[in-house]
């Protein structure tokens, strides 16, 4: 067991140390001390804010109301991002979002082996803990916050989220980007296919573009990604569509072997790091799937296949990525752009004027290019 995956505090006169857990990769506070129901909302920001975690011990719901009262003081004191460019900006803006959830994480939650929260009014956790980490390995302590967070992604694995274009509903697992911005599945559901023979869905996820092109026609599509989770998920919803017969889901690092006559990818849209693997599916460090796809797409071609590149032009708006640069990249690879189809975001944030990223968020849009071989 090393010292990073171990959290202690003192408590009744004795030092005290259980297991951490962490899927957005915080390392222990190294300060804790033992909270109940006699903590006041503005010692637990003050405490927060110093780098002081606070391992409850009380009611869970008044745990909850605390955390949300923790939330409302750090957005008051939070001020309109600027910087001298828009990356120094959009820079600040992910630092300010990485302080405020590093404050959030400070309230802590023990978890006993079995998944269960030895609190007062908690709930029962057990299934929701057991499909995002498997069977139970023991005690540990974890951030309320990120709790919560399992229990809402089970809650949306539960219910699904509905396709328009499928006339279905989708069950992403924990950890899976969930295809809530359906414009990119529109885009894939309305452009004209080259080839119905086969088609690969580079970096499936929870294997939405895979099942979109298996329902439109395409008799086999192999879909890839790296990530057991969203492996997993995408095998699942691909049975539960009734597609397996038609759709094969394996594990490799961009392409399968082989060419198609279609090549689909909807890489992650900023060309920043991620700060934990929650982030892997918005984040590409260095434009790196997106430039792995463009570098290989023509080997994987038919002689008259199309990529699909499905892509945001947030990065641009951001000054992460310059318009020239994509282009270039294209032409690099040995590729000519056949087509383009364009839409615009559906979401809330897009129209959201107090989003510190408005002005690049509001004039976004969302394109499909058709690339084929030049």
């Amino acid at each position: 067991m090393s010292a990073e995956s171990v959290i202690g505090w003192s408590e009744n006169g004795q030092v005290c140390s259980a297991n951490w857990r962490s899927e957005s990769g915080l390392t222990p506070p190294k300060r804790v001390i033992v909270a109940d129901d006699t903590m006041t909302a503005d010692a637990a920001y003050r405490l927060a804010c110093e780098g002081t975690a606070l391992l409850w011990r009380g009611d869970f719901h008044n745990a909850r109301q605390l955390l949300q009262a923790i939330a409302r003081r750090a957005d008051r004191g939070r001020k309109p991002v600027q910087g001298k460019t828009r990356i120094d900006a959009f820079n600040r803006h992910r630092l300010a979002q990485s302080q405020r959830a590093r404050t959030l994480a400070m309230l802590l939650v023990p978890v006993s082996d079995g998944y269960v929260i030895p609190l007062r009014r908690a709930p029962d956790v057990t299934a929701a803990c057991e499909a995002a980490y498997g069977g139970s390995s023991g005690a540990f302590v974890m951030s309320l916050r990120e709790l919560l967070g399992v229990i809402g992604a089970f809650e949306w694995r539960r219910k699904g989220v509905e396709i328009p274009a499928l006339g279905a509903r989708l069950h992403p697992h924990y950890g899976v980007f969930s295809p809530v911005r359906g414009e990119y599945v529109d885009l894939v559901a309305q452009a004209p296919l080259p080839g119905k023979a086969l088609a690969f869905d580079i970096g499936t996820g929870t294997g939405v573009l895979a099942a979109v092109l298996a329902r439109r026609g395409v008799l086999r599509v192999v879909a890839t990604d790296q990530d057991g989770r969203a492996l997993a998920c995408a095998r699942d919803n691909i049975e539960g569509l009734g597609l397996g017969a038609r759709v094969e889901v394996i594990k490799a690092d961009l392409f399968p072997p082989g060419r198609a006559d279609l090549v689909v990818c909807n890489p992650p849209w900023l060309p920043a790091r991620p700060t934990s693997k929650l982030e892997g599916a918005i984040y590409d460090p260095d434009n790196r799937m997106l430039r792995g796809f463009l570098a290989g797409l023509a080997e994987h071609l038919e002689p008259a296949g199309e990529g699909w590149l499905i892509l945001s032009d947030l990065a641009e708006h951001l000054g992460l990525r310059s318009r020239a640069e994509l282009l270039g990249w294209i032409a690099e690879a040995g590729l000519k752009v056949i087509g383009r189809l364009d839409i615009r975001p559906r979401h809330g944030r897009a129209k959201d004027e107090h989003d510190p990223l408005h002005a690049a968020r509001s004039a976004e849009v969302t394109s499909l290019w058709r690339l084929g071989c030049a």
